[in-house]
């Protein structure tokens, strides 16, 4: 009978039991995703519906379409810092433009085979760029708790941090929208100690509703979330913002957004791929799915979407084997948000920043950092300066900053040279030189060679080297060559069979 009704649908979901885990699964990351497409938006600058709408753009388009089943597509709180940043520049009609942009040149990437290239990136750069985030998000937002304007920069942040605290104190700030929000991130911080059955309910969600009943019932005085109605917060791109595109400052915007929402996409593919025994992600058809995404996202004025790790993670945990869960999530955001617009205005804008505080937290890799300091200094390194980078100057300086330390570090690393000197009977000199020459260890190997006696004959041995680059041969026939007018000729003696250039050309002594 089921066979029957359903003859569309993939074959698993011809089985009831996979049905019914699929739909309540979408219940679930419904729930998880309802206060995140709202905090995000709002954080970022924008309507509260933007995100409700990226979000079922996620869900009903993305969803549909291959690449990974079982991840999940919205609103991200690792690119709230860029959009909060674009729209305060360009303004919120050049947003859809961006957001259309980005999607199509996803799009061309995932076309072009780049997906796999993504997983190429260090993961110290990426977990730098969302600590980053994660600091400029808790800035941020540290403000909201108590309905305040924050200042632009993350300098300016920190350093107005003193300052916040002293209205606090003096009644400047909102002393009751900072207890709805530190109440929120109490409870989400304590909701994972409470009994198995009320974690079924996701935490966000518990802590948004009861911050809502509180002020509700108290009649506090504290900020709530503007509501215009789906319809009248969408607004498509016009002539005027995409002729915008053009400017130099537009076209780099768009890269990063196309290049920071790809690359967390696909990382976030890697992890939920490790949560479920499954197929694995087809990295270049998921990119395509998320420029197709952010594509319609950018002709309704949306928000840029990624594939949420926090929602992806719901997903699977709640059972969901086939992509209809994330479909149907899709679903019961476009009727919340149709049916039901007047319950996002009754939410007080310190509960949504308490949301974001502790999704920002989460963000810095704090367990992390200690073992990484202990076995990879490097990594730790690179880590820590593009998450301050990422502070001090902008997302999009931070990372490639980032991305140079990481190139730099691998060249270093991959660079070792190692020099052994040997008497040999006559009382001449053996030079064995192993590893890779290049110009990164030139004064080394220069030192090394300089430091040899003058007056005693040298062979050198580079029969071990896996690699030497022109400066490196250059300096080392100079080197010969001068070695050679000290000693007398024929001095030097390339050994070991010369399979670099040199040693072609022996001078036997």
């Amino acid at each position: 009978m089921l066979s029957a009704l359903l003859p569309a649908l993939p074959p698993a979901l011809k089985d009831p039991a996979v049905l019914r885990r699929d739909v309540l699964a979408s219940f679930v990351v419904f729930l998880v995703a309802v206060p995140l497409c709202v905090g995000v938006a709002v954080a970022s600058g924008v309507p509260a519906e933007l995100g409700l709408v990226t979000g079922i753009v996620g869900g009903l388009l993305v969803g549909l379409m291959p690449g990974s089943r079982l991840q999940v597509s919205g609103p991200a709180a690792g690119l709230t810092v860029l959009v909060y940043e674009a729209v305060r520049t360009y303004g919120l009609g050049m947003l859809g433009a961006f957001v259309l942009a980005a999607g199509l040149l996803q799009v061309a990437l995932g076309l072009l085979r780049f997906g796999r290239w993504f997983r190429a990136i260090s993961v110290a750069v990426v977990q730098g760029m969302l600590a980053g985030i994660g600091l400029v998000i808790v800035l941020g937002q540290l403000y909201a708790l108590a309905d305040s304007a924050a200042p632009a920069s993350g300098l300016a942040k920190i350093a107005g941090l003193p300052g916040l605290a002293w209205d606090l104190l003096t009644g400047g700030a909102s002393p009751a929208a900072f207890a709805v929000g530190a109440g929120t991130v109490a409870v989400l911080v304590l909701w994972r100690r409470t009994p198995a059955g009320v974690r079924t309910v996701p935490g966000a969600l518990a802590a948004v509703a009861l911050a809502t009943a509180v002020t509700w019932t108290a009649g506090l005085p504290v900020a709530k979330v503007e509501v215009k109605g789906l319809l009248q917060a969408v607004q498509p791109p016009g002539s005027e913002a995409l002729a915008g595109l053009l400017s130099p400052g537009a076209f780099g915007t768009v890269v990063a957004f196309a290049l920071i929402a790809s690359a967390e996409s696909l990382f976030g593919a890697a992890a939920v791929d490790r949560m479920h025994s499954g197929p694995r992600t087809d990295y270049d058809k998921e990119l395509i799915a998320q420029g197709a995404g952010n594509t319609v996202c950018g002709v309704l004025g949306a928000l840029p979407m990624t594939a949420v790790v926090v929602r992806s993670a719901a997903n699977v945990q709640a059972g969901a084997t086939t992509a209809l869960s994330r479909v149907l999530h899709g679903l019961w955001l476009l009727l919340f948000a149709t049916l039901l617009p007047a319950a996002i205005g009754a939410v007080p804008l310190a509960a949504l920043a308490g949301v974001l505080v502790h999704a920002g937290c989460r963000l810095v890799p704090v367990k992390d950092l200690r073992p990484l300091w202990r076995d990879h200094r490097g990594e730790a390194v690179i880590l820590a300066v593009t998450a301050v980078a990422v502070v001090v100057t902008n997302l999009f300086e931070g990372v490639l900053l980032g991305l140079l330390l990481a190139v730099v570090k691998t060249a270093w690393d991959t660079s070792h040279l190692h020099i052994d000197v040997h008497r040999t009977r006559g009382g001449g000199l053996v030079v064995r030189v192993t590893g890779n020459a290049t110009f990164l260890r030139l004064p080394r190997l220069l030192e090394a060679l300089e430091a040899l006696p003058h007056d005693r004959p040298v062979e050198l041995d580079l029969s071990g080297l896996r690699h030497l680059d022109h400066a490196c041969r250059h300096a080392l026939e100079n080197w010969a060559s001068r070695h050679g007018a000290h000693t007398g000729s024929g001095a030097v003696r390339f050994g070991g069979g010369g399979r670099l250039g040199l040693a072609e050309r022996e001078a036997e002594t």
